[in-house]
């Protein structure tokens, strides 16, 4: 951990708590990089999602009634 890092207290539940501490162990690295690394996946994937829908907040809205309706005319069915 670098000189830069910040200190925060994180309350897990007790069966989380142990998970990550036999994942650090099981891969020779602190609880603190695993939990940083999952915060960097999600909240990656929260980026990507929000670009998702930037690009696409042009696009024409359809009502789920008018969806099933073009899913049945390219022959699917729910």
């Amino acid at each position: 951990m670098s000189e830069l890092s910040k200190r925060s207290t994180v309350y897990f539940e007790p069966e989380i708590h142990h998970a990550l501490k036999m994942k650090a162990a099981n891969a020779h690295i602190s609880v603190s990089e695993v939990v940083n690394e999952a915060v960097r996946i999600a909240l990656r994937e929260d980026q990507e999602d929000l670009g998702a829908f930037e690009e696409r907040a042009d696009e024409p809205t359809m009502t789920y009634e008018a969806l099933l309706k073009d899913l049945e005319s390219h022959g699917k069915r729910l």
